[in-house]
């Protein structure tokens, strides 16, 4: 049996540079491109998916910060 994954929300910023859409996750540095908005935030979140599974615990903690607007 699998232990249920805790849920955590992150912020995404876009920015349209060119012909592309860059995509921020600024509480763990993360950032990706896509041609559409659609297409940025789902590469983001493929993006922080695969550094939240490969990362070590301490280099998350370590980039982990909350962004106060």
């Amino acid at each position: 049996m699998s232990k249920p994954v805790a849920q955590q929300s992150y912020t995404a910023f876009l920015q349209k540079e060119g012909d592309a859409y860059v995509a921020l996750c600024p509480e763990l540095d993360v950032a990706s491109q896509g041609p559409t908005i659609e297409q940025a935030i789902a590469n983001l979140k493929e993006a922080v998916e695969l550094f939240l599974e490969c990362a070590d615990p301490q280099e998350i903690e370590q980039r982990l910060h909350y962004v106060a607007l």
